[in-house]
């Protein structure tokens, strides 16, 4: 069973998914790959554990505990994908990354790393919003760039403009 949850934040309604034990996705409002492959109008609105956890851990973050998601995430992807998502995750609060610097450890290139970046499912907890381009630029953001500079500016991350 899938539990859905819409979660009022500084950047907008956010759409979460969850499954009994797992985080599954989490969408900016009006984001690029809304949903992912999830139906979200067959999953009904109901309680649930995990979704709790990412409230209280949401309230937490914009509040400015920037403490990493502490429950289970399980992002769909491909097996690609997974791997920068999973780079994503090891980059702590306060701290970013280039796309040249995470296709370096994967033996990519940067574009197909900033494409499995914007396919990111959980949005604000898989840090992409951490990934900035060569010269120190936002570079993109599904979510849209002034709701990148917010994340950024909260974690106190310097970029370029």
């Amino acid at each position: 069973m899938m539990y859905l949850a819409k979660i009022q934040s500084p950047l907008g309604m956010l759409t979460a998914l969850a499954d009994g034990e797992t985080l599954v996705g989490l969408w900016l409002e009006g984001q690029r790959k809304f949903g992912g492959k999830h139906d979200l109008d067959q999953t009904r609105m109901e309680p649930s554990p995990v979704l709790e956890q990412l409230r209280d851990w949401l309230n937490q973050y914009f509040a400015g505990q920037l403490e990493p998601f502490p429950g289970l995430v399980r992002p769909q992807g491909s097996a690609f994908d997974k791997q920068v998502w999973a780079l994503l995750g090891e980059i702590p609060a306060g701290e970013s990354r280039t796309y040249g610097q995470l296709a370096s450890i994967l033996h990519s290139s940067p574009r197909a790393v900033g494409g499995a970046v914007g396919r990111n499912p959980i949005s604000i907890v898989i840090p992409c919003h951490r990934v900035l381009a060569v010269d120190g630029r936002l570079g993109g953001y599904a979510g849209g760039l002034e709701r990148k500079r917010l994340l950024l500016d909260l974690e106190h991350i310097p970029y370029r403009l």
